[in-house]
């Protein structure tokens, strides 16, 4: 609404791009608009994208199903909700096909968030690093002193 105030002001697309921080472009995309159709073409249209699939009864029912885990759902080797699995569970209590983006983009409006697994060696012994620390690392530290300095230049410097 404030380009098409500045349309009727008779402003340049220049200065409206800069005073409003969009791209010409756009401003050129609506100043067509605005000469068309006057301040009602430029009014917003509301999201765009496509309708949700699962109606509200169902988006509970896969809140629910998420809720009680996977392992409740036969994934029983790890505890994660993964985009495939979600999409499988989806086709399984709806019949809807969804694509990974468009899972991703369903559990977002679910409140869910993707969690990225902590990488952890499963073998790691804590107390053995401590260890380490401790006793090998100030041994390696004293090492590290004892080289000499020499130059950086590819030839060997002459003896004078």
């Amino acid at each position: 609404m404030q380009a098409a105030g500045l349309f009727a002001a008779g402003v340049s697309a220049a200065q409206v791009a800069r005073r409003l921080r969009v791209s010409r472009k756009s401003v050129y995309t609506w100043r067509r608009a605005w000469e068309t159709g006057g301040e009602q073409a430029l009014l917003s249209k509301g999201p765009s994208g496509s309708d949700c699939r699962l109606d509200e009864r169902q988006l509970d029912r896969l809140q629910q199903e998420l809720d009680a885990g996977p392992a409740a759902h036969g994934w029983t080797e790890d505890q994660r909700w993964t985009l495939a699995r979600v999409a499988v569970l989806i086709k399984e209590l709806f019949g809807q096909s969804y694509t990974l983006r468009g899972v991703s983009y369903l559990l977002h409006r679910l409140g869910w968030s993707p969690q990225v697994p902590q990488r952890r060696a499963a073998e790691r012994d804590d107390d053995a690093i401590a260890t380490w620390i401790k006793e090998t690392w100030p041994l390696v530290e004293q090492r590290r002193g004892t080289r000499t300095r020499g130059s950086a230049s590819k030839t060997k410097q002459a003896n004078h």
